[in-house]
Order: C-alpha cells, then sequence, then structure tokens
C-alpha cells in the first residue's frame, strides 16, 4: 500500500542522491532507481585493469563556496575524504615554458584574490589591474543589471569590460572555460558573473580548491547508498525507469522499469537529464510548454585523458595550461591517498567544452594531449607513457549559452507531485556538482512540504534545506 511518505527517485547521480539522503533524513521510505549498473550518473569511477589506480570519469574539482556540497558530504560521512588547500594556489603553465603561480594572500576576502591577482606574473601590471576593475564592474553588473549579463556572452563582455588578448588568454578564459564547460564565445556572462561573485569576492575560504582523495564513487555513492538504507529506504542499480505513468487524476501514480516491474509512491523526483526527462514522460505530458522547453537545452562534451608515465614529471597537484588545447591537468600521484609512494606518474588532463574534438579516435586525443604536456613542460618529453585512456562525456553538461537560463526548469512542475533535480535546474549557477546537490536537496524540500500541506504537518526548521 502506498504511503504519503512513500518516494521514488529516479537518477543516481549527485542530484538524486542528495534528494535521497534529504528525504531519508526527514523519515521518507526512499525508493532510489539507478539504470546503471553502478551510481553515480556523469560523475563517477572505476578500476583501470592495467594499473590498478581509481579512475574518475572526469576530474572533478570542489571549492570552498560550495556549502550544500560539502554539507551533504557531512551528513553522508565522507567530508573528511576532501583535502582543501587553505589557499587558492594554482600553477599556470604557458606554452613555451613561462610560468606563474595565482596564489591568494593570508587576508580576508576579497583583499586575498585582489594580491592574488597584482602578483600574478603572467600579465602586466596594467593588465593586473585591469583585471581587477574588470571583475568589480562584473559584480556591479550582476547586482544592478543582470538581465542584460544574460544576453551576453563571456566573449562579449569581456569586450565590454575592455580585456586585452593577454588578459583573457592567461585568465578570463582558463576560469571561464573550467567552470562553465564552454567557449568564451557561446557561454553565459551571467553565469561568469556568478562564478566570479562567488570565488572572487566573497570569503577566502570560498576560492579555495579541494580534492577528492579517493574515487568519486567512493565519495559519495557508497555512502550516500548506505545513508538511505540505513533509514529504511531501498537503493536498486540495473532499475532502467522506461516510462512514467498517470493516474486518472492526472498525478503521478508509478514509474514503469523496462523488466515490466511497476513501482508505485505517493510523490516522484526525477534526477535525470532533459532528454531522458522527456523520453519517460507521457506524450500529452511531455508536450506541456514547462516540458517542451526543455528539448531546447543543448550539451556540451568533457574529455578526460589518463596518462600513466614511468616516472612524475610534475610536483604541483594541479595546474593551468595556457596556449594549448588541453586546460588543466591534475597530478594523480599527488592527489589520490593511496597514490603517494609510486615512482611512476599518473596525470588527469581536461579538455572541457570539446565540441570539435570529441568524436577524434583515442590516440590522437592522447597524443594531442601529450605534445601540449611537452609545450608547458618541456622535461616531460624525457618521460615515457607505459599507459593510457581516454574517457569522453558527449554530455558532461547543458550548453551554458545565454538562452540556457529562461529554458532551465524550477523542481516543481505541472504535475502536483513530480519534482524536477539535477545540476540542469534553475539554481542560478553553472551546471555544477554544487548546482546538482541544490537541487536535489530543493527537490527533497518541496517533496516535504507537499507531504505537510496535505497532512496538516508543520515541517521542523532543522530539516529545512538550502534551496538555490
Amino acid at each position: 500500500m502506498v504511503e504519503p511518505r512513500d518516494v521514488v527517485v529516479i537518477g543516481g547521480g549527485f542530484a538524486g542522491l542528495a534528494a535521497g539522503v534529504a528525504l531519508a533524513e526527514r523519515g521518507f521510505r526512499v525508493a532510489l532507481l539507478e539504470g546503471k549498473p553502478a551510481l553515480g550518473g556523469r560523475a563517477y569511477s572505476f578500476v583501470d585493469s592495467q594499473s590498478g589506480d581509481t579512475v574518475d570519469n572526469g576530474q572533478h574539482v570542489l571549492m570552498g563556496c560550495y556549502g550544500e556540497t560539502l554539507d551533504f558530504l557531512e551528513r553522508i560521512g565522507t567530508r573528511d575524504r576532501l583535502f582543501f588547500h587553505r589557499n587558492l594556489d594554482i600553477l599556470m603553465l604557458e606554452r613555451g615554458g613561462a610560468r606563474a603561480q595565482l596564489r591568494t594572500a593570508p587576508l580576508p576576502g576579497p583583499f586575498h584574490m585582489g594580491a592574488a591577482l597584482l602578483r600574478y606574473r603572467l600579465l602586466a601590471p596594467s593588465e593586473r589591474l585591469g583585471v581587477m576593475m574588470a571583475g568589480i564592474r562584473m559584480l556591479s553588473m550582476r547586482r544592478r543589471d543582470r538581465p542584460a549579463l544574460e544576453q551576453l556572452t563571456v566573449a562579449a563582455l569581456l569586450t565590454m569590460l575592455r580585456q586585452g588578448a593577454r588578459a583573457r588568454r592567461c585568465f578570463w578564459h582558463p576560469l571561464a572555460i573550467a567552470t562553465l564547460n564552454e567557449n568564451p564565445e557561446l557561454a553565459s556572462a551571467a553565469l561568469l558573473a556568478e562564478v566570479v561573485s562567488r570565488t572572487m569576492f566573497s570569503r577566502r575560504f570560498d576560492s579555495a580548491f579541494g580534492y577528492a582523495q579517493v574515487g568519486l564513487s567512493e565519495l559519495y555513492c557508497t555512502a550516500a547508498a548506505s545513508f538511505i538504507e540505513r533509514h529504511g529506504g531501498l537503493v536498486a542499480r540495473h532499475a532502467l525507469v522506461e516510462r512514467i505513468e498517470l493516474d486518472a487524476q492526472g498525478t503521478v501514480a508509478r514509474v514503469r522499469l523496462r523488466d515490466g516491474r511497476a513501482l508505485g509512491a505517493a510523490n516522484f523526483v526525477a534526477a535525470v537529464p532533459p532528454d531522458k526527462l522527456l523520453r519517460l514522460l507521457p506524450e500529452r505530458v511531455a508536450e506541456d510548454p514547462a516540458f517542451a522547453r526543455l528539448a531546447g537545452i543543448g550539451t556540451s562534451p568533457i574529455i578526460c585523458v589518463h596518462l600513466w608515465l614511468d616516472r612524475e614529471v610534475i610536483q604541483s597537484p594541479f595546474a593551468g595550461f595556457i596556449g594549448t588545447t588541453t586546460q588543466w591537468l591534475f597530478n594523480k600521484r599527488r592527489i589520490l591517498q593511496d597514490g603517494g609512494g609510486q615512482r611512476q606518474g599518473y596525470l588527469s588532463f581536461v579538455i572541457s567544452g570539446a565540441r570539435k574534438l570529441v568524436d577524434s579516435p583515442a590516440d590522437e586525443l592522447i597524443k594531442l594531449v601529450t605534445e601540449d604536456l611537452h609545450a608547458v613542460l618541456p622535461s616531460a618529453r624525457a618521460s615515457r607513457i607505459l599507459n593510457a585512456l581516454a574517457v569522453k562525456e558527449k554530455q558532461a553538461t547543458i550548453a551554458p549559452d545565454p538562452g540556457s537560463g529562461r529554458l532551465r526548469p524550477p523542481v516543481q512542475t505541472p504535475l502536483d507531485n513530480f519534482f524536477l533535480a539535477g545540476d540542469w535546474i534553475a539554481t542560478g549557477l553553472p551546471a555544477t556538482i554544487e548546482s546538482a546537490v541544490i537541487a536535489g536537496r530543493a527537490a527533497a524540500e518541496a517533496v516535504a512540504r507537499r507531504v505537510g500541506q496535505a497532512s496538516g504537518e508543520r515541517l521542523e526548521p532543522e530539516a529545512a534545506v538550502g534551496a538555490a
């Protein structure tokens, strides 16, 4: 028999698991359904058979401003598996051998970031000051004229702010591509302004970078599933939802799985990408304008290439590349808890917004990344590749173009007992882990509010989950 506190969550990535944990913590009986053999959605890890190393499908960095994500990890007991640098400290490597540290000072925010920019040696003093002034103007536009920002691309905004080629190449483009997963000519200026506000003009810790010292699956998937199950819920893998079925009143009654089984509940949360959601809905529901507009949301790919070398070639755990196709390097031997003490190097390279490369063969991608490594770090030419792997996420994130904001929906839908979650929901943030967790928790709060209103139950203040 279906009870008012029975909830089905479709999807086992960050959003679905965050929703499931928040609901289970409130006393809901959760059934979380994941169609794949493993949890994680577009953020998971696996063991490479040749090296034995844990490999993330894509390298993810957390920041101090990811408050909801850090709280989620704290609640499931894995916050201590993250390592945070107290200060932002990024090694930037330019083609040809130039290098500089983008390092914040031990000052209160936002002065910490101002000091970092004033000491950034890849830019001339006048360019450093220009970047600071552009950030201030961007913050002012975010507060006073957000509609105008929402019409602009990052490239157009930087032109408006009189940012030259060098400032774009060495600062703005690396920041925009890393956080938005899109080329500046296509990406939303409003989303970049949100990033700048939360990282450059906030608390000192908000700009700090954090790394998972374990694989992504160990960081959150296993612990979140255990949390839900300890609270009386169910987490099912290989449980592929094929369609959503309505009752005579037009509310969601059940989900139908590919194997023919059906599962009913009082409320439902869909934490799946927009295209998959539209395939699950009955045709007449998918044609409702609130859902139909989701078809206009595009996607942007990410490529992650993993190289195992016969030696370590860099000491820094993290480095940005300038003037190359490859954008970021992660030294996994310096990041993973079990990576120390090994003489072999294990590096992960990231290419975001990789539309032109995502269909390239793996060997071409490995060659490209290797050539980029040699271009910024000539000493690496002496190393030998022992193993290599290219991982493509063709639909890694939604495309954050200037029109995407009006297409991103809230958690509530026209169906009274059906809610949405995912990094693509209208959180005001780019499609990040933090956006996914915010959306998942907001969906859980919406479910709790609906059940509380129907039963006359009053939600306890401490049970509330932060919304966007």
